[in-house]
């Protein structure tokens, strides 16, 4: 058994088992550009006696969290051949990729599940979802007069949306950092229709739509908005089109108040679990981590589990500075109070997903009740999000 990286004439055969893996059949056009965009560096495979049997794909990435773009390991494509599984390739994959991503400095790890189960064996946690809304044109919000002005922009006027983008996602946990390229090769590829500017009087962007209108239904792709008026001025655009559409459909974060701003409330709601996370260097992460800020500084002894990721398993001094610097260094004293949790746990509380005292009633952070409140006090509340997909 070899486990390395693909070369660049062995596109085909991957391309091969990603297809049949994921049950899609790309037209050469499709094929072409995927050959294009490959990347073979961040590829990894295992073969036996040259034949490709398992892979997957780490894409170098950036996520903020708490307002910070930290160096993230996207997974993806993560296939194997049926009659090769169960074989142990996709841990020895997963593992290895932990290693290759802790060396690059990528201290967090985020994938798409196809199972939320299988891949909590590998320390992956839920740590976003999103509500799906569906809205029927009656019940559109009202339309509002206002200052903004809304119109429809051309595919390459697009990429001035980014600072505005920007702004938005960092006011979010698990939501990218955009660069030029993977507004091309990701977002333009995958959210394919029209798009739409908000403008002040002084003409800077104010929000912006990505969405698509086909067979009376508008699907809106990304909905970004600076503040409440541009909320208002991206709905009313939304329905000057009541002579096209019966419905739209669009996504938000689970803090958004849409409901609570409609005379009438009853639309359809989903909640749908999205991305998994992982931290892949738990001392790397609190360094890199901006914690709340407090009069005095705050010390805790936190015991964490890691069964992939040895580096990460021992009992830990958590520092944190009145500044909310923080610091995650090997503890050899036992001193009290103690916390512990495994790193599925731990990544979903500095994510932001759930709270330290949740997870203490919840029975998956142990330790005593003051330990956990002041770990709740040192974390800030901030909302997960992610409008992407890889």
């Amino acid at each position: 058994m070899e486990l390395r990286n693909l070369r660049m004439d062995e596109f085909d055969i991957s391309m091969k088992l990603a297809m049949y893996a994921f049950q899609m059949k790309l037209p050469p056009e499709q094929l072409e550009a995927a050959r294009g965009r490959f990347k073979p560096e961040n590829v990894w495979g295992v073969f036996e006696e040259g034949d490709l049997q398992a892979q997957l794909t780490i894409i170098p990435l950036q996520l903020y969290v708490q307002g910070r773009a930290l160096d993230m390991g996207g997974i993806a494509g993560v296939s194997s051949w049926p009659e090769h599984r169960r074989q142990g390739h996709v841990a020895r994959l997963i593992s290895h990729a932990l290693e290759q991503m802790r060396a690059r400095g990528q201290s967090v790890s985020c994938l798409a599940p196809f199972s939320f189960g299988f891949y909590r064996k590998y320390g992956y946690e839920t740590y976003t979802e999103y509500k799906k809304y569906t809205v029927e044109a009656p019940m559109f919000p009202p339309r509002t007069a206002s200052a903004l002005h809304v119109t429809r922009i051309s595919e390459e006027e697009i990429p001035q949306l980014s600072g505005i983008y920007e702004r938005y996602a960092s006011r979010y946990n698990g939501t990218l950092k955009r660069d030029e390229a993977w507004w091309k090769t990701s977002v333009l590829r995958r959210k394919k229709g029209n798009a739409a500017v908000c403008r002040r009087p002084d003409g800077e962007p104010a929000g912006y739509m990505l969405y698509e209108v086909a067979d009376r239904l508008m699907t809106v792709h990304e909905m970004v908005f600076e503040d409440e008026e541009a909320r208002r001025a991206l709905w009313t655009f939304i329905a000057n089109h009541d002579s096209m559409i019966d419905k739209a459909v669009l996504e938000a974060p689970m803090d958004d108040a849409l409901p609570y701003l409609l005379p009438n409330p009853r639309i359809g709601q989903e909640v749908v679990p999205y991305f998994m996370a992982r931290i892949v260097d738990a001392a790397a992460f609190a360094g890199q981590y901006a914690f709340a800020p407090g009069k005095e500084a705050t010390r805790l002894t936190v015991e964490l589990s890691d069964r992939h990721a040895e580096w990460n398993e021992g009992i830990w001094r958590l520092a944190v500075a009145p500044d909310g610097s923080g610091s995650l260094e090997r503890e050899n004293s036992g001193e009290a109070p103690r916390l512990a949790c495994d790193i599925n746990t731990w990544t979903a509380l500095l994510m932001g997903y759930l709270r330290p005292l949740q997870l203490h009633g919840f029975g998956k952070l142990t330790g005593s009740p003051e330990a956990a409140a002041r770990l709740e006090a040192i974390i800030p509340s901030r909302q997960t999000y992610l409008l992407d997909f890889f």
